[in-house]
C-alpha cells in the first residue's frame, strides 16, 4: 500500500493520492544490498529482473495509450553488453530482485530490444503507465543516471566502484576512498493565487501555449517557504506568502524532487524580464473553461503542476 502525501489535511485527497513517479511497491531492502554475497546472488539468480535504460530512455510495451515496462532477465541484459558490478540494486517484488542496467548495445544509434517494445522518454509516456509501474522506471532512470555521472570521484579524480548494491560509489584511491551517495535536488514549485485567479508562466522553449506554475531549485542555506518567496519574486516581480506545502513528486530529469506549494499573491506587480521567463500571466477560473478558445495548454499530466492547478480549481 502506498504512504500516499504529507498533507496538513488528512482527509485531502493528496494523503491518499501520490504523484506521478511515486507509490512505488518495492521493498528497497536498504540493510539486505550492504551484503555483498548477498546482492551477488540475487544478481545470479534466473527470478532476478532488469529494468533496462539506453540513453535516458525506458523500454516500454503496449498501445499509444497505455504503457507497460519491459523487463529483461539477467541473461538478456549481460548478452547486451551490461556489466553485472553495474547493475544497480532497487528492491525486492515478493522474493523477485530488481535491477536497473544502462544498455551500451545498438548499432548505427539504433536502440536494443526493438522486439520486445520502444524505448521512450519517461517524461512522455510517464502519464500513460500505472503508478507503480511509472514509479519503477522513475527510479531506475534516475540511479542509473547518477551512477553513469559519478563514475570518477569529484574529490580526486580517481575512478569509483559501486557499493551497497549501486547505492554507493566508493573512490579506489586509498588515500582518498570518499563515498559518493545518489543525490536528489530540491527545487519548488508553486501556484499563486490572487483571489480569483493565478499566476502561470512560460519558457520560450515549450511548445505554444503552454503555461505552467512557477518552479526553481532549493539554495544552500534557504528553507523551502523562502525558496517560494525568491522564486516567485525573481521570475514574475509578485510577493507571496501564506505559504502552503501540497505534495511532492520525483522528478528523473535527472535527479529531482519537485516540492509542490500553493502562494498568496501579498504584493507587488507582475514584470517579466525575459530571462527566466518568457511570459507570465493571471488566469481566472473561467479561463480554464475556455482554454481551447484562448489557446492555453496546461503542463503535461505527468507533472505536478498540473496537480497543483487542478487542486486550486477544485478549491482544495
Amino acid at each position: 500500500m502506498s504512504a500516499g502525501e504529507i498533507v496538513p489535511d488528512p482527509d485531502d485527497p493528496g494523503h491518499r493520492t501520490p504523484n506521478h513517479f511515486a507509490g512505488g511497491a518495492l521493498d528497497r531492502a536498504v540493510t539486505r544490498r550492504a551484503d555483498p554475497a548477498w546482492v551477488d546472488s540475487k544478481r545470479r539468480d534466473p527470478s532476478t529482473r532488469v529494468v533496462p535504460v539506453w540513453r535516458s530512455h525506458s523500454l516500454v510495451q503496449g498501445e499509444a495509450r497505455s504503457f507497460e515496462p519491459v523487463l529483461l532477465s539477467g541473461g538478456a541484459a549481460r548478452s547486451l553488453g551490461s556489466e553485472e558490478p553495474d547493475w544497480v540494486f532497487l528492491g525486492l517484488e515478493g522474493d523477485r530482485a530488481i535491477f536497473a542496467a544502462e544498455l551500451e548495445a545498438g548499432s548505427a544509434g539504433e536502440p536494443p530490444l526493438s522486439d520486445l517494445g520502444e524505448f521512450h522518454d519517461l517524461h512522455r509516456v510517464g502519464a500513460m503507465l500505472g503508478r507503480s509501474e511509472g514509479s519503477l522506471l522513475a527510479y531506475a532512470r534516475a540511479v542509473v543516471t547518477w551512477s553513469r555521472r559519478h563514475r570518477f570521484c569529484g574529490c580526486c579524480g580517481h575512478p569509483t566502484a559501486p557499493r551497497d548494491g549501486g547505492h554507493v560509489r566508493r573512490c579506489a584511491n586509498d588515500s582518498c576512498g570518499e563515498d559518493h551517495f545518489p543525490r536528489t535536488d530540491p527545487a519548488i514549485i508553486v501556484l499563486v493565487s490572487d483571489g480569483d485567479r493565478c499566476l502561470l508562466g512560460r519558457k520560450d522553449i515549450w511548445p505554444e501555449g503552454v503555461y505552467s506554475t512557477l518552479a526553481g531549485f532549493v539554495e544552500p542555506g534557504e528553507s523551502l517557504s523562502e525558496a517560494v518567496i525568491r522564486e516567485v519574486h525573481e521570475e514574475s516581480g509578485i510577493e507571496v506568502g501564506n505559504v502552503r506545502y501540497r505534495s511532492s513528486q520525483p522528478w528523473p530529469f535527472p535527479s529531482s524532487l519537485m516540492l509542490g506549494f500553493h502562494a498568496d499573491r501579498v504584493g507587488g506587480e507582475l514584470r517579466i524580464d525575459g530571462e527566466e521567463l518568457a511570459d507570465a500571466r493571471w488566469f481566472r477560473r473561467e479561463d480554464f473553461t475556455r482554454r481551447r478558445e484562448i489557446g492555453l495548454r496546461l503542463p503535461s499530466r505527468v507533472s505536478i503542476a498540473r496537480r497543483l492547478i487542478r487542486d486550486w480549481l477544485a478549491g482544495t
